[in-house]
């Protein structure tokens, strides 16, 4: 009977409570630009979640918590940013004279993929079904055209020359806050806020990047 006991009293805390506790979990992500340039760009991605609780709870009150190392997988990403007209210009022989292409369009919806293969997570544990969670995070991502469109502005080398791209390679640094709403012991709905920065650090001719973006996400997870 105390054995039984033992294993319902163990059974009702939620597994994220147990160190050494593997999450599982699905997750959509949205949101969109905050930067003066970039408050029309918008986000759309779905992907996983895997997360390893590495620590025992540790402290005590309202700090009280446990340390998870984690990584997400979004191999359906898109953003959907503005169009505009650019073309593609060269020097000549004159150099107060380049010589440039008929205007064509950039920008519109990029498709990508996204790794985040560090996510740093502490999970606060005081409470008995919701559980909040901070974290910093930073990932890579792969997008089908250089990303973002680079060329707005007046016609000249510097927007519109040989070396005037952005690149197909961008990293993703990050931070944010969430919280666990455990259903059952070892299942749980997630919502989370996250500020996310997009920059190729200079992989491509040029670096116009997103400086900050706000993106919010649901999610469900299964522990074990």
């Amino acid at each position: 009977m105390a054995c039984a006991q033992a294993r319902v009293a163990s059974e009702a805390v939620p597994a994220l409570a147990n160190a050494q506790s593997w999450e599982m979990g699905a997750l959509f992500q949205g949101g969109k630009g905050l930067t003066e340039d970039r408050d029309d760009f918008q986000f759309l991605m779905a992907g996983a979640h895997l997360g390893k609780v590495l620590t025992p709870e540790i402290g005590t009150g309202l700090f009280r918590g446990n340390f998870e190392y984690a990584a997400e997988l979004f191999p359906y990403w898109q953003s959907n940013t503005p169009t505009f007209q650019r073309q593609l210009c060269s020097p000549t022989v004159n150099p107060a004279v380049i010589q440039c292409s008929a205007p064509y369009r950039v920008g519109g919806t990029f498709h990508g993929i996204s790794v985040t293969p560090i996510i740093l997570r502490w999970n606060f544990t005081h409470g008995h079904r919701v559980m909040p969670w901070a974290q910093a995070a930073g990932g890579l991502l792969w997008t089908n055209h250089k990303y973002p469109a680079y060329g707005q502005g007046p016609v000249n080398l510097v927007n519109d020359g040989p070396n005037a791209d952005a690149s197909v390679w961008n990293f993703t640094p990050q931070g944010g806050i969430g919280l666990h709403y455990f259903v059952r012991p070892r299942q749980s709905l997630d919502l989370s806020a996250n500020g996310v920065h997009i920059s190729s650090a200079s992989l491509g001719d040029r670096n116009p990047g997103v400086n900050a973006s706000v993106q919010f996400s649901i999610g469900y997870s299964w522990w074990k």
